[in-house]
């Protein structure tokens, strides 16, 4: 039996190409937990965990995370069968209430190292590709009218990305919808424009929104209201012609019965960190599938590690209707891949090889850990289609 021998975490802080606003919080570094888990045969599989504007999103945070890893799942993990993924996270279930973000990144690692002991993607452990490429969507989030256009109008030329989407519920509602219509007048029908309230909005709020949305022309409203007023958002999934998404309420696929069995939601976020794995969220996605909800690939701004390992499980799906939004990578000023993510023609590039299908560079890992000097920071060049402006 190969046996798990070392589980490491480490966090890491990655400034951002431009300030990130969202309803709850300015982002200007995401931070993550790295884990890497070493089995006995010398195979070595790679997870993350990341959140939103930490716990100002959820109730993680990567001290947390790294924390609820090193002293509670790591002993439940030490000598188990390293390729039993299954029996590893169900031990850690019985012992471990919630910190799915925690044991999406065990999980991830674990899902990792088993690919890469059989020499198959991930993708390959979930029934083999669908695609080759995801359609992928940019956040613009500046909050400046101005300033947004102009992103978009460069990643547009660039052939980055064609779909949008914009942070919303800070401000009063009027500004927001005006920031909106501004948008969508100036890009029209060359790009898909839809929003993120991330639950900022009452359910009065919410109902003036959606009509004000849909007559701008969006296409999509993400959680509009908070994640514990399900028949609110069911009632406003059945009164408006705009789509509307559920996200936060979505927390694995106990949640997602639930929301599918009240007609919550026209579109699923599937995301792994929410969900609680790679494994979990392709549960997620079964259920929206088995109800006729569409699917968009979620983020919780994740580097390369978990962008990739959700491209991975998504590749597989049969219906991915609304795309994905896999852009992570993208909006940190470093990355600490060997080979970056390849992001052309309006989508994400699936990456081949084993596992997860990348390559970790140990040096540039070093200098963004939070326990090390920053003297090997390699500072990577911001991409054309970024502002770098947005942030002053």
């Amino acid at each position: 039996m190969t046996k798990i021998e070392r589980v490491e975490t480490f966090i890491l802080d990655l400034p951002t190409i431009r300030q990130h606003v969202l309803a709850m919080a300015t982002m200007r570094t995401q931070s993550v937990v790295i884990v890497r888990i070493t089995a006995s045969d010398g195979v070595v599989g790679w997870g993350e965990g990341a959140t939103i504007g930490g716990l100002s999103y959820g109730e993680e945070s990567v001290e947390g995370m790294a924390l609820a890893i090193d002293t509670y799942m790591t002993p439940l993990l030490i000598g188990q069968d390293a390729g039993r993924v299954g029996a590893a996270m169900a031990r850690i279930g019985a012992f471990v209430q919630g910190n799915n973000t925690a044991k999406c990144a065990v999980e991830t690692a674990l899902q990792d190292a088993a690919a890469r002991r059989l020499g198959v993607s991930l993708a390959h452990l979930f029934g083999g590709r669908v695609r080759d490429r995801l359609p992928c969507a940019w956040t613009l989030a500046s909050g400046q009218s101005d300033l947004d256009i102009a992103e978009a109008e460069r990643l547009l030329d660039a052939r980055r990305h064609n779909i949008f989407k914009l942070k919303i519920g800070k401000r009063a509602l009027a500004d927001d919808i005006a920031h909106i219509a501004a948008i969508k007048r100036a890009l029209g029908d060359r790009a898909s424009i839809r929003v993120d309230v991330n639950q900022a909005w009452s359910v009065t709020d919410a109902r003036r929104g959606l009509a004000a949305l849909a007559d701008a022309g969006a296409d999509l409203v993400e959680q509009p209201v908070g994640r514990q007023h399900l028949p609110a958002l069911a009632r406003l999934t059945q009164d408006f012609p705009i789509a509307v998404m559920a996200d936060e309420i979505l927390r694995g696929a106990e949640d997602a019965f639930r929301v599918a069995a009240a007609a919550g939601a026209d579109v699923f976020s599937v995301k792994l960190a929410q969900s609680g794995g790679v494994g979990p969220a392709a549960k997620v996605a079964a259920i929206a599938e088995a109800a006729g909800i569409g699917i968009y690939g979620g983020t919780m701004i994740e580097t390369g590690v978990g962008t990739a390992a959700a491209a991975q499980l998504f590749a597989t799906l049969p219906r991915l209707d609304w795309g994905t939004e896999l852009f992570g990578p993208l909006l940190f000023t470093d990355d600490f891949l060997a080979t970056p993510l390849r992001y052309e023609e309006f989508a994400l590039v699936v990456p081949d090889g084993p596992g997860i299908g990348i390559d970790i560079d140990p040096d540039r890992l070093d200098a963004l850990r939070r326990d090390r000097p920053r003297s090997l920071h390699a500072s990577r060049a911001i991409p054309q289609a970024a502002n770098p402006q947005a942030g002053e």
